[in-house]
């Protein structure tokens, strides 16, 4: 390779990583995602997690198994007589919390926000209705 290239080169790479910072902010600006999440694998003692009550599960790892196993949150409710509406709302809270905390932060826009909170329900619901095949 030619010389004059590798130094050409190098010297860009330097340039762009110093300007990025230069200003306080990083030249590369990452897409906030959301962090959705079914189950929370806490596993500290102790602590009662209203999911886990509406689902009537005795801990997050036997969720995370009947999870993994491919069993939809709906299977889950309906084998334990947990109460479905409960854990559809329980999700919709905790998201829209999330996304609360997101548009504090500045990582998403209101119009992002209200996008987003818009779609919560139908997505947890069809979420809570699906079963996902991992194993």
């Amino acid at each position: 390779m030619n010389m004059k290239r590798v130094i050409i080169i190098g010297t860009m790479i330097v340039t762009m990583s110093f300007a990025g910072t230069a200003w306080g902010q990083s030249a590369i600006s990452p897409i906030p995602t959301a962090k959705w999440s079914i189950v929370d694998l806490d596993t500290r003692e102790g602590s009662s997690d209203e999911l886990l009550d509406a689902l009537n599960q005795a801990s997050e790892v036997d969720l995370y198994q009947e999870l993994y196993n491919g069993k939809s949150l709906r299977t889950i409710t309906e084998e334990n007589n947990g109460n479905l509406d409960e854990v559809i709302a329980i999700q919709v809270r905790q998201l829209k919390e999330q996304l609360d905390e997101r548009l504090a932060s500045g990582s998403i826009s209101s119009e992002q926000h209200a996008a987003q909170q818009a779609e919560l329900e139908e997505l947890v619901t069809r979420s809570a209705n699906t079963a996902y095949s991992l194993a």
